[in-house]
């Protein structure tokens, strides 16, 4: 495993889900990592953390080759298959260890 850069305090890396090389030439790498009493994935490009959502989300116009997103600005594009498999794992991880993710991407309390 890469020397990770901005971790945030408290999370702890678990292992590598993905990694895809974008049109950018940045690397995109999605990582299993416990959070907040959670697992969730956690986005990093070129090996330096970038927030977003604890799993892959639906892209409000879905393309042809992307469905969902993850981080935020910038975002990276996911296949299909690439959410399906980020998605199993983090639900599975939770199941194993008896953990319920919650997702509050994005949600307001009022």
């Amino acid at each position: 495993m890469a020397d990770l850069i901005d971790v945030p305090y408290g999370m702890k890396v678990k292992q590598s889900i993905i990694v895809k090389r974008l049109q950018s030439g940045f690397f995109a790498e999605v990582f299993l990592v416990m959070q907040n009493g959670q697992y969730e994935a956690a986005l990093f490009l070129n090996d330096k953390f970038k927030p977003g959502p604890p799993v892959p989300h639906p892209l409000d116009q879905p393309t042809e080759q992307y469905s969902h997103f993850m981080g935020v600005r910038p975002s990276v594009g996911l296949t299909p298959e690439e959410a399906e498999r980020i998605i199993s794992e983090v639900e599975c991880e939770n199941s194993l260890h008896r953990k319920k993710l919650t997702d509050r991407w994005g949600k307001t309390d009022e």
